[in-house]
């Protein structure tokens, strides 16, 4: 193993470590929220879906890209290369179509009252779970053909194309079937991240509204207060474009790696690295972004240290 190769495996260990570790403390934290009575919002049955989505990917890519890395590259049989690559076809669409969902009822929660959305406020809680649950269900759906395109390793199987995803054979039996099936994927992705744009950018001329609000209260000598709703949109917002930002790297590395036979490993250590980049950064920006977090962290500051609080 060369340095270059321990420094990239060393890379996805780390990345996986982290993800890990951050997706689990967003699970301990809702689970401590829900014991310690805390009254939880809408999004945050969201939230959890998609920190599901988000550990199928980190344990379906991360971790066997990681033993990979170290050397391990024929550690998965026929199915379980099929079972993996179909687990992280799931998660994938999952976390793109649980953050569009995540967008879309946030700007129709901070919407006016006197908007067009304003008769959807009061529905729009009542749906959450089953459009999580539908979410769900269409995207296992749409992967079930995802295992019928790979193979193990060892298998020596005759085709026409074969990708190196040094774990697993990417095998292409028919050019006629990937061409419906390429522009099916491409079409799911490009609706969600369309809902996704247009609800970010309504959430931004909402917030920008908000603002002028307050500064007109500042002008008049109220003391301004920033509500919860802006505040779980500022964080909503954050990750919507940084879910956008790093789709659309990942998306120019993928099309490079559909295009180019065998590509270099360069190529797809970096496609692998963007790929799991939001399921592992992700938590600490919904953490990071939640006030409830540091209401927490204060309060038990407070009980460790009795004393200086009094």
């Amino acid at each position: 193993m060369t340095t270059r190769d321990l420094t990239m495996a060393v890379i996805f260990f780390l990345q996986t470590t982290v993800g890990l570790l951050g997706n689990f403390s967003v699970f301990y934290y809702y689970l401590f929220l829900y014991l310690t009575g805390y009254k939880l919002r809408c999004t945050d049955l969201i939230l959890k879906y998609l920190t599901v989505a988000n550990l199928l990917v980190i344990f379906s890519k991360g971790i066997p890209q990681t033993m990979a890395s170290f050397g391990l590259t024929h550690f998965l049989d026929d199915f379980g290369c099929k079972l993996v690559f179909f687990v992280h076809r799931v998660g994938r669409d999952v976390a793109i179509g649980t953050t569009c969902l995540l967008t879309v009822f946030q700007v129709i929660m901070i919407s006016p009252g006197d908007s067009r959305w304003a008769q959807l406020k009061i529905k729009a809680p009542k749906y959450v779970g089953t459009s999580n649950i539908f979410c769900w269900v269409l995207n296992i759906v749409r992967s079930i053909v995802v295992p019928f395109h790979l193979t193990d390793k060892r298998n020596n199987i005759n085709v026409t194309k074969k990708i190196d995803q040094d774990y697993c054979y990417a095998i292409s039996y028919d050019k006629i079937a990937e061409s419906f099936y390429v522009p099916l994927l491409l079409s799911h992705d490009g609706f969600c991240l369309g809902l996704m744009f247009w609800a970010s950018s309504s959430m931004v001329f909402i917030l920008h509204s908000h603002k002028q609000r307050v500064q007109y209260i500042r002008r008049n000598n109220l003391p301004p207060r920033s509500s919860p709703e802006s505040r779980a949109t500022r964080r909503i917002l954050v990750l919507a474009c940084f879910f956008l930002s790093l789709w659309m790297l990942s998306s120019i590395f993928h099309i490079c790696l559909s295009v180019f036979n065998n590509s270099s490993l360069w190529l797809r250590n970096t496609s692998t690295l963007l790929t799991t980049c939001f399921p592992t950064l992700s938590p600490y920006i919904l953490m990071r972004h939640d006030p409830r977090v540091s209401t927490l962290y204060s309060a038990w500051i407070r009980k460790q240290n009795p004393l200086n609080s009094s």
